[in-house]
């Protein structure tokens, strides 16, 4: 009996190869038709390897001979394989596999600095020739490129009602407050006072103009002292790190690069709507298969943060 994966931890996209494997018999073969290295076919079978605990295929003269744990699975792995090839479109006129189509995201730094390396690990094993491209100047500028189709996609906060959009709810991040580990407060329970006696970093896509933080506080009829306005979450982490700012911003975010940046995370102590993040595209996209195709990829990586 083979071991209980949590499927949440292994890459479903790998099986591809499992069967791609199991037909060929053979690593070079397998490289060919799906159009990868050697290596990666080498670097996948020791990623399956690993979640099954057991060789899978063994090198004879005749080839890659399944173990009798593979020749188990295998029914399994078909019937899975089959079900995602219906889900993705594989018979509605796009084809993943053979694709090299380049999907332009609408992405701001924050959603690209979370939502990347995902979306690419998940696209490497299923659709190894098609290309992301992720860039975000401004609102007005993501709007009219969705509109025109120089952007596929569009992920960002939910303010827009234009007419030929489509939209999704995806995810909620709340925020949090981060410090330096060596901060005054590092220590100390954070309170309203505590805060805006700080001074504070603020990122912001705009050159000017207040956040949800400063929104929030002044409905309470407060504010804070910003001491630095950033475009940029990487500028933004290292200043925290290595400065007495504070720095207010999702919790994703902050779990991600804390130990990185050496950074102290507190709960943030005053209400705020968090941040929220709706997918867009236009009305004439909502039946192309690729289009549906890509949807689907981003919704399921970045609703891992609902």
């Amino acid at each position: 009996m083979y071991k209980i994966m949590r499927l949440d931890q292994v890459d479903l996209n790998l099986f591809v190869i499992f069967d791609a494997i199991y037909k060929e018999r053979s690593i070079t073969k397998v490289a060919s038709l799906l159009n990868l290295t050697q290596p990666a076919i080498s670097n996948a079978l020791n990623r399956l390897r690993q979640s099954f605990d057991d060789q899978l295929f063994v090198r004879t003269p005749d080839g890659m001979q399944p173990t009798p744990l593979a020749e188990k699975v295998i029914p399994d792995v078909k019937k899975a394989l089959q079900l995602l090839e219906r889900s993705v479109g594989r018979d509605s006129g796009f084809d993943p596999w053979t694709s090299n189509k380049v999907f332009k995201l609408g992405f701001s730094d924050l959603a690209s600095y979370l939502l990347n390396s995902l979306l690419i690990q998940k696209l490497q094993g299923l659709a190894p020739n098609v290309v992301l491209q992720t860039y975000y100047l401004d609102r007005a500028t993501a709007v009219e490129d969705l509109k025109s189709g120089a952007l596929d996609l569009l992920l960002d906060a939910p303010v827009f009602n234009a007419r030929e959009f489509e939209q999704k709810k995806v995810a909620v991040l709340p925020y949090a407050v981060a410090m330096n580990q060596a901060h005054d407060l590092a220590k100390k329970k954070l309170t309203i006072d505590r805060y805006l006696n700080a001074e504070h970093i603020h990122v912001s896509s705009r050159r000017k103009g207040s956040g949800q933080m400063d929104q929030a506080l002044h409905s309470m009829g407060n504010k804070r002292t910003v001491r630095m306005r950033t475009q940029s979450y990487i500028s933004a982490a290292k200043a925290t790190s290595e400065t007495s700012l504070l720095w207010t911003a999702p919790l994703a975010l902050l779990k991600e690069i804390q130990g990185s940046y050496q950074l102290k995370v507190k709960t943030l102590c005053f209400e705020v709507e968090p941040l929220r993040w709706n997918l867009y595209w236009r009305k004439k996209d909502s039946e192309d298969p690729s289009a549906k195709w890509i949807r689907e990829m981003v919704y399921d990586v970045a609703s891992r943060y609902s």
